[in-house]
């Protein structure tokens, strides 16, 4: 499907309609082809910097920023694996909804979070249950 390059989902229209579920397909392939371009280019950074540094602290330096780099790039990872599995909903027709009450997650909670699988109101009970368990 087609959308016009302005086209933006609206609480107005039927929910995860065919243009509001490609819109999000699209806003999910796009995120995903920037976290592997991303990593793409830290492999690429990390094959150049294979050098010693002679000194002590420059060498501690650049190991904390390769460490940095990678730990971030282990995030990405795992986000591109929830990416997936979201265009895995889009494709099975669960994506938009909750996957604890099966109500709908939302326009607005999409459009920040394109990954989310929980409504607002169960989120908000996953974190609260969280916090209890830690406190005990």
């Amino acid at each position: 499907m087609l959308l016009s390059p302005d086209y933006v989902p609206s609480e107005n229209e039927a929910y995860m309609n065919p243009k509001q579920l490609e819109y999000f397909r699209q806003k999910l392939l796009r995120w995903r082809s920037e976290l592997l371009k991303d990593s793409l280019e830290t492999i690429h950074n990390l094959q150049e910097e294979t050098h010693n540094e002679p000194d002590i602290a420059d060498r501690a330096s650049a190991e904390t920023d390769r460490a940095l780099e990678l730990r971030t790039r282990d995030r990405e990872r795992k986000l591109i694996n929830k990416i997936d599995e979201a265009l895995r909903r889009i494709d099975d027709g669960s994506y938009g909804f909750c996957e604890e009450t099966g109500d709908p997650i939302g326009i607005a909670r999409l459009e920040a979070r394109p990954i989310a699988t929980l409504s607002v109101e169960a989120q908000e009970r996953h974190e609260k249950q969280e916090r209890i368990q830690r406190e005990e």
